[in-house]
């Protein structure tokens, strides 16, 4: 596809903790930031701290809060301070949870979806009426403190025919090198990654966000 009709693919940078590494994935093309807000994670940051971050997002991409089976008290918080665009539940959220948390925090919603076969691709269906977006990652190891982030993909042919049925985007394991084929293959409207552009856990590569970023946006 070429031209006035491509559609570019979205691309959310998960995990980004300073203003250099934002300013480095939104200058090359990053359409959603994602904050985490999980302690187990090396990723996680304190709400100060992503309230600053914020200030320094707003108006140029869109902002993702990341949390995993968040209590109210957390996500209240992270409302009123953060202020965030989308939360996204990445834990076990249940059907009423996360029209719950719709409903108390007046944002959008992404639900995860962790798979491993079709059969768990399909409980997406479950969810994409009550979500706003869904996002497809890898299961992550039984012995993982973290449900995402671990650098794992999965089989994406598990996702054949659900990109006829929902829009949705796509993360487990992504990095510059393989994510055009992946893009290629599942049709993914949008994009994400965490590990695949950091140096080590919870260190973002700013080389690697600009090669990854560019391996999309060229497609």
């Amino acid at each position: 596809m070429s031209g006035a009709n491509r559609v570019t693919t979205k691309v959310k940078i998960c995990g980004l903790k300073t203003e250099a590494d934002i300013d480095v994935a939104i200058e090359n093309g990053a359409d959603y930031i994602g904050l985490v807000f999980f302690d187990p994670s090396p990723r996680t940051l304190t709400i100060p701290v992503a309230a600053r971050l914020a200030q320094h997002i707003r108006g140029r991409a869109r902002i993702v809060a990341l949390t995993v089976n968040a209590e109210n008290k957390l996500i209240e918080q992270i409302t009123n301070e953060v202020g965030p665009d989308i939360f996204q539940l990445h834990g076990g959220e249940s059907i009423e949870r996360v029209t719950a948390i719709a409903q108390l925090t007046k944002r959008e919603t992404m639900k995860v979806i962790k798979v491993e076969t079709a059969a768990d691709a399909e409980t997406a269906f479950t969810y994409s009426s009550i979500a706003d977006h869904i996002l497809f990652d890898a299961k992550a190891p039984k012995d993982s403190p973290i449900p995402g982030g671990n650098g794992l993909s999965f089989d994406w042919r598990a996702l054949d025919g659900i990109g006829a049925r929902m829009t949705y985007m796509l993360s487990g394991g992504l990095n510059p090198d393989n994510v055009a084929a992946a893009i290629r293959l599942t049709g993914a409207a949008a994009v994400d990654v965490s590990s695949g552009v950091e140096a080590k856990p919870g260190k973002k590569d700013p080389a690697r966000i600009r090669a990854f970023l560019h391996a999309v946006k060229s497609l």
